[in-house]
């Protein structure tokens, strides 16, 4: 039986390597603590092209019925997070990020100020603010 390749450093930017990092999220094991944390999860989902786990951390109520990656040609190059904000009453919060990709061998960034929110011990991405 053939093991699992583990990519060595976490695609989200942590400096962790993978395993002890986004992979026991992606695996449904334990929820992510924070936003951020859900954001850097959900940004390794797409690099390693897990629809499901993005479709299982996206709140009900905006999530797309399908997602489908497998044809994606986006090469994710990196995940800066620019700020993070707790609400006060913490179930809220919001992430704001650059996420670089290449499309063709051609560069591109998205700046997104995303919006999480927490039900029970678990947080959700919501939706998110594309900065021009």
């Amino acid at each position: 039986m053939a093991k699992y390749a583990f990519p060595t450093d976490c695609p989200c930017g942590s400096g962790k390597p993978y395993k002890d990092c986004c992979f026991m999220y992606h695996m449904e094991k334990i929820h992510a603590p924070t936003p951020e944390a859900l954001m850097r999860s959900r940004y390794a989902a797409y690099v390693l092209k897990k629809a499901d786990y993005l479709l299982y951390s996206w709140h009900p109520d905006t999530r797309p019925a399908e997602l489908d990656l497998k044809d994606d040609n986006v090469k994710w190059a990196g995940l800066q997070i620019i700020s993070t904000e707790l609400g006060p009453d913490g179930i809220e919060g919001t992430v704001e990020f650059v996420a670089k990709y290449k499309v063709g061998g051609r560069a591109a960034k998205i700046a997104e100020k995303s919006h999480f929110v927490r039900q029970g011990a678990r947080w959700y991405y919501v939706d998110g603010e594309v900065e021009e």
